[in-house]
């Protein structure tokens, strides 16, 4: 008897959350939230989710924020909370700002930061890096 079973990553859009003025760009925009985990499959069925992390995009200036865990929980259980600064871990600053320096890239693939501002690929995983627009 054979079982085929398998660890992934996996990545969800969990969907656009509360209009801010963003505080990088000055720029009004809304928090796109994102969420990644770790899965565990079972004859290609996801039967186990775990190290769920959050992640927020904002639409202004595509900067890359981490979320706040139980917070991130919270909206992913369809409820009505609000997004403060204090929720939110700075990790790639958008390209519509003049300052891009000493910020670190964040992989969403493979959850990987860097500082480098000149890698385009993840050195981990290989995958594109997300693109600042």
């Amino acid at each position: 008897m054979f079982f085929i079973v398998s660890v992934n990553q996996g990545k969800k859009n969990i969907g656009h959350h509360q209009l801010v003025i963003c505080d990088k760009c000055g720029q009004y925009g809304r928090y796109e939230i994102l969420m990644t985990y770790m899965y565990l499959s079972l004859f290609f069925l996801p039967i186990i989710k775990w190290k769920r992390r959050y992640y927020v995009k904002t639409s202004c200036c595509h900067s890359m924020y981490q979320l706040n865990n139980k917070l991130g929980d919270k909206i992913r259980r369809g409820r009505e909370v609000e997004i403060t600064a204090k929720d939110l871990t700075l990790l790639q600053r958008g390209s519509h700002t003049k300052q891009a320096q000493n910020v670190q890239k964040f992989c969403i693939h493979c959850s990987f930061t860097t500082t480098e501002p000149d890698f385009a690929y993840c050195p981990k995983c290989g995958k594109l890096l997300e693109e600042q627009k």
